[in-house]
């Protein structure tokens, strides 16, 4: 979740030196000749200002031959997953690779800083470059690296580390907030997953009160306490606790409120009755923002094509993708299911459905799926729609 900064250039342009010196760690391997980084290089750190983050290191922009051509794709593919980029050059050259580079930047809207690392091996030094400022850095002395520092803080768009509440809107100070956390065999052994977890904090943040239960004790804490302004289930439990929870306590899932949180909601709303109009041999597109192991109560592998199949009575085709891998040729797919996206930050959700939506193909997500299948999707959609 943390905002990822990718750093782009030609070989032996001092990406690798500029990654460490922002690092203060040899976290990229250096060298005098050109093609030392061949894959992508990540390294965590914070930056004041934004918070934590990751670093990325790539290959050369330039790289050529058969296998040089698909580093240099690998480099190119990793701006979508990016939030801010910086384009290392030495000696101010800019050429076709470049422009290539900012083009791509362009199409995911993904802002750039132009640095020459090298600064202290050049005669003379200018700031502007495609009609963009350049820092001139030396990675070598780390003259430069503090007005570099507050560059990125600048360009990095608020959205990417400042994250609004979840609940904003929904809930007010003082308001009691039920949350349903069934621990089966997909629970993580000794804690709880990232989406409740966030949500416990989201409402005391809002000042609220926040009550965690299984399933089986919903009953009994509704019958003997005051009614809760909101009840939030696993979406896996949505007809058990529907039943449950009376018509006039709003009710909606972790995935929804997710699905609200990091993007394409209207996207969603309008894609998920459209399972209705699934035909037989349809291909299925599940989206995973994780990689687990997968078991016999696998949300998205299993349970999910079980109940839509049931759901349509067609028999359909599921093909899956754990989190950042490529996606296929969309094409073929009547339908891409996203989970609620809790592993992945807001760009790379958006960005990785973004394909999808410009092809027209509907989208929903785990939460408002299995809502729409349990025949109550107005209702759990329904705190989110006037946000």
């Amino acid at each position: 979740m943390k905002p990822h900064i990718g750093i782009f250039g030609r070989r032996n342009n001092g990406k690798s030196s500029l990654i460490n010196a922002i690092t203060g760690q040899e976290t990229a391997i250096v060298a005098d000749y050109a093609g030392t980084t061949t894959d992508p290089v990540k390294k965590s750190m914070e930056i004041f200002g934004i918070g934590p983050v990751v670093l990325i290191d790539t290959a050369g922009i330039d790289d050529d031959g058969e296998v040089g051509s698909k580093r240099v794709e690998k480099s190119l593919d990793i701006i979508k997953s990016i939030d801010l980029a910086i384009i290392v050059t030495n000696n101010y050259q800019w050429g076709e690779a470049e422009g290539l580079l900012c083009q791509r930047l362009q199409e995911f809207a993904t802002p750039y800083l132009i640095v020459n690392s090298k600064s202290d091996l050049l005669t003379h030094t200018t700031t502007q470059l495609n009609g963009q400022p350049v820092y001139n850095i030396s990675a070598h002395t780390g003259e430069g690296l503090q007005e570099l520092t507050a560059a990125m803080v600048k360009a990095m768009p608020p959205s990417a580390y400042m994250s609004h509440s979840i609940l904003e809107g929904i809930i007010r100070e003082g308001d009691t907030i039920v949350m349903v956390t069934p621990i089966d065999s997909e629970a993580p052994e000794g804690r709880l997953i990232l989406p409740q977890v966030q949500l416990i904090r989201d409402a005391l943040d809002n000042n609220a009160i926040a009550i965690v239960l299984k399933e089986d004790k919903l009953a009994s804490y509704l019958a003997n306490h005051p009614t809760p302004a909101l009840v939030i289930t696993d979406s896996q439990m949505f007809g058990e606790v529907s039943a449950i929870v009376p018509e006039n306590i709003p009710l909606t899932s972790f995935s929804i409120l997710l699905a609200k949180h990091k993007g394409a909601f209207t996207e969603y709303l309008s894609g998920t009755p459209q399972i209705d109009n699934l035909r037989d041999g349809d291909h299925i597109l599940v989206l995973e923002s994780c990689t687990h192991q997968s078991s016999c109560e696998d949300i998205g592998r299993v349970k999910i094509p079980r109940w839509l199949q049931k759901h349509t009575g067609k028999q359909l085709q599921f093909t899956f993708v754990s989190g950042l891998q490529p996606l296929p040729d969309l094409h073929n797919f009547a339908m891409v299911i996203q989970c609620g996206g809790c592993m992945i930050t807001q760009k790379q959700l958006i960005n990785r459905l973004q394909p999808a939506i410009k092809q027209n193909i509907p989208i929903t997500n785990y939460g408002m799926l299995i809502a729409y299948m349990n025949g109550i999707f107005e209702r759990a959609v329904a705190p989110l729609r006037a946000l």
